[in-house]
């Protein structure tokens, strides 16, 4: 509940600065006539809409689980970047159309040294306040507080490359030069647009997350009890800021529920050590099967039907089948 109180606070505040740095590039707009600043203006109005549904799928992904969503209200964080990913890219095409048409029928710039001092504030206040929602959402794992900070951070680096082309133009007085530059952060920005989208997509469609998988397996490699005879089925899904992990652990099959249980509690207590405690675990305890003795390193056991030969390293691949793992025949 905390991490959810922390993500949600962070995203106010993103919210109403990005109200004040949308009134501060108007202005620069305004007084320049730049299409590159209002690039940058277009983009804010983007920051605007998105800092407040961002919000609003926080506060609903933060609400508890009811009877009618038993897995909670995480997904709108899924929905929320999908939204912003699309606006930024609709941002992006308005922009190309206007730098076009700027190449073609030019216009002159006025009062450029305000208008890039403005801009240049509003760069440094989101770069800011993006570094701080990204670092807050990676850890909280939160998709939409994530892709707020990336989008900030993604205006920043618009907003540095625009007051270089400024400043091409107030030395060299080439009016075009500003339309190209807008061109080519339109560009940029449709780019992050497209890509925001694709993980949205990636996270309503419960796709593989091949970085949280590697890190699992490398945590339970190192950390391996020898109860822990084997790992199958595994399965990783993100519902906001909450984890949702399925697994298959085999154990010896002499176990009694209690010493079973025990093995399970030790798994968990270590993944949410390394994960955070917004994780939800559900393992199944299988009893191990003759063939699995090659593969068991416990020691003293009465039953061992083989001899050990060879302890199977888990990886993505073989922890993500549905099937008991065992040596081939030819071992």
């Amino acid at each position: 509940m905390e991490t959810s109180n922390q993500n949600i606070r962070i995203q106010k505040i993103v919210a109403v600065l990005s109200v004040i740095l949308l009134i501060v590039k108007t202005t620069a707009y305004l007084l320049t006539g730049s299409v590159a600043i209002l690039t940058d203006a277009l983009e804010s109005i983007v920051n605007v809409v998105a800092g407040f549904f961002g919000l609003y799928s926080l506060y609903l992904s933060a609400k508890p689980k009811d009877a009618d969503h038993p897995y909670g209200h995480g997904k709108i964080e899924f929905l929320s970047s999908a939204i912003e990913g699309s606006m930024i890219t609709l941002a992006g095409i308005i922009i190309i159309y206007e730098a076009v048409r700027n190449l073609i029928h030019p216009h002159a710039l006025s009062q450029l040294g305000i208008g890039m001092w403005l801009i240049a504030g509003t760069a440094l206040i989101n770069f800011i306040l993006g570094s701080v929602a990204i670092k807050t959402g990676t850890k909280n794992n939160s998709l939409a507080l994530t892709a707020s900070g990336k989008h900030l951070q993604s205006d920043t680096y618009s907003s540095a490359g625009i007051l270089v082309g400024l400043s091409l133009v107030s030395f060299t007085n080439i009016e075009w030069i500003d339309s190209a530059v807008a061109l080519l952060f339109s560009i940029i920005i449709v780019y992050t647009g497209v890509k925001i989208i694709r993980n949205s997509i990636a996270g309503i469609m419960d796709e593989i997350d091949y970085k949280l998988l590697a890190k699992l397996v490398d945590v339970l490699n190192k950390n391996r009890r020898e109860n822990w005879i084997d790992l199958h089925n595994v399965r990783i899904i993100k519902y906001g800021s909450v984890l949702h992990l399925d697994a298959h652990l085999t154990v010896p099959w002499y176990l009694n529920v209690h010493e079973a249980h025990f093995e399970i509690d030790e798994l968990a207590s270590l993944v949410r050590k390394e994960f955070g405690e917004s994780l939800e675990l559900f393992v199944h305890s299988d009893g191990c099967l003759d063939f699995s003795c090659k593969i068991c390193k416990k020691e003293n056991c009465s039953v061992r039907k083989h001899p050990f030969q060879n302890r199977i390293e888990w990886t993505i691949q073989n922890i993500s089948t549905d099937k008991k793992h065992g040596l081939s025949p030819s071992e």
